[in-house]
């Protein structure tokens, strides 16, 4: 299968699709177009233009008003790559690599960047052969592009720097030699062109929004199960009660809520209580929320990777080659922060069930085995979970709200949306992780309501996990349980 580069809106579903399916990439007849058209406007600028425009002709940054010779402008962008190749710390998973690669080719190929045919087409050699660079995590300031991890994700089309291919590290230019690759002859711009973007930001956030879709999803199917396995009301989750506050994540969640629970003589049987604890009976509301977030993220993001953000922006139909600001991350910046919040409160509320679920309450037994004392049971499963939430909380410091100048002061704010994309990542992992261990608990607490029975729903979902995690009857070792419910979450097929 194949997707052709186009100018027609790239949305998230589209990316998942591409994915998922392992599809090839190619640039359509009107991208193809729209390069050469552009690059060619832009060697003719050159020659007729006296004034230097700026990472043309001259210097990056500070250095934007030294000029530089004709017959050193391709070792100027080559020189721009490698120096800027500084990244420090964690490398970038291989899966948010291959994004990085589609989201450059895509913002490239709008035909305002003035890059060769040649280096794009060989950015879509390396994703179709899954030769992925090694970029790491530290070193952006969210703003002129992401110019340390793009650096490095460009070295290897200079024959440079290291790639992943098929499981295992190589130098570039191992690489390059086995597919006959010759290393790119950069042309005026093109490292500038490269380098200035917001591809890793994008890449991270496009991830953390395809695992936020998850999230948001499994957080209500597991708080269907804990809900019928605490004995909660279903009252809460009438449309009555969300149509007088009609927003429109409650009114899904309630609805979601309500189809997973149908059928459940748990669930219908005469509750002694009146009430349930807020992390039960106000899911709508925060689950809810945490969907409508979402979405707004999402047109933010998708409205990004649909967008030319590197610098100077080339406008051949305008005669126009314009130095402005495209790679600023402040819009990614702002909703990476607001994305990893918004994720957050999924944990936060699901180890509140957790705990709910091991108290000794409504007939369940203290940490949810059947000879507690002897037992420990289900008690650290929630420390760990508890654990998770508080670091979760720690990463939610937003990021946006930081900017150190740089480049002697020409680069005076800065987004730091780079630190908000990789410290989302991190949330993203910590929730699932936190869900996985209320479905855990929820999955025992559910086995001491027997012999009622549950929603057919929910019986077949339990019914799925308890193939990879077993009921426990006493203490064993619990860190295989949890990391197979981890497994099981990531995996599951909605």
């Amino acid at each position: 299968m194949i997707h052709y580069i186009n100018s027609e809106r790239f949305t998230i579903e589209r990316v998942k699709e591409i994915i998922s399916n392992n599809m090839q990439l190619a640039l359509s007849e009107d991208a193809t177009k729209r390069i050469e058209k552009c690059r060619a406007y832009l060697d003719n600028k050159m020659e007729t233009q006296k004034e230097p425009i700026y990472g043309v002709t001259t210097g990056f940054g500070s250095l934007c008003n030294i000029s530089v010779s004709k017959e050193e402008l391709s070792q100027l962008q080559k020189n721009l790559v490698m120096s800027h190749a500084c990244g420090v710390g964690d490398e970038v998973p291989q899966d948010v690599v291959r994004l990085m690669l589609l989201m450059k080719i895509q913002s490239l190929s709008y035909g305002h960047s003035g890059v060769q045919l040649q280096t794009v087409q060989r950015l879509i050699d390396f994703f179709n052969n899954g030769v992925f660079p090694v970029v790491y995590q530290q070193g952006s300031l969210g703003a002129s592009g992401d110019l340390a991890p793009l650096a490095h994700l460009c070295l290897p089309l200079l024959g440079l720097g290291e790639v992943y291919y098929q499981g295992k590290r190589y130098a570039a230019e191992e690489i390059n030699n086995k597919f006959g690759w010759q290393p790119i002859e950069l042309q005026s711009k093109e490292g500038l062109a490269l380098l200035n973007g917001t591809q890793f930001m994008s890449a991270f956030g496009t991830w953390c929004l395809l695992k936020a879709n998850r999230l948001v999803k499994l957080a209500d199917m597991i708080m269907s199960v804990s809900l019928d396995a605490f004995d909660g009301r279903i009252e809460p989750f009438c449309d009555e009660v969300h149509l007088v506050r009609p927003h429109k994540g409650q009114l899904e969640t309630a609805r979601n809520i309500r189809k997973y629970t149908e059928g459940s003589e748990i669930i219908k049987r005469r509750k002694e209580h009146v009430q349930d604890p807020y992390s039960f009976r106000c899911v709508p509301q925060v689950h809810g929320a945490t969907k409508d977030s979402v979405n707004y993220i999402a047109s933010v993001i998708e409205t990004e990777i649909n967008s030319a953000t590197d610098n100077p922006t080339v406008f051949p139909d305008q005669d126009m080659v314009v130095s402005a600001g495209n790679f600023h991350g402040q819009p990614l910046a702002l909703v990476l922060d607001f994305l990893s919040i918004a994720i957050a409160e999924l944990g936060n509320i699901s180890e509140r069930r957790t705990y709910q679920l091991i108290a000794g309450k409504r007939g369940l037994p203290h940490f949810l085995v059947a000879n507690p004392g002897l037992n420990s049971g289900f008690m650290i499963p929630q420390y760990t979970a508890a654990s998770i939430v508080s670091q979760t909380k720690q990463l939610c410091s937003p990021a946006s709200v930081d900017s150190i100048e740089s480049s002697q002061g020409q680069e005076d704010h800065v987004s730091m949306g780079a630190n908000a994309a990789t410290k989302c990542y991190k949330v993203m992992q910590n929730v699932e992780r936190v869900l996985a261990i209320e479905l855990f608990n929820g999955a025992q607490a559910l086995e001491f309501r027997r012999p009622l029975k549950s929603s057919p729903f929910i019986e077949n979902f339990v019914g799925e996990y308890r193939k990879v995690v077993n009921f426990v009857s006493n203490d064993e070792i619990m860190y295989t349980h949890i990391h197979n419910s981890v497994k099981f979450i990531s995996e599951y097929a909605l």
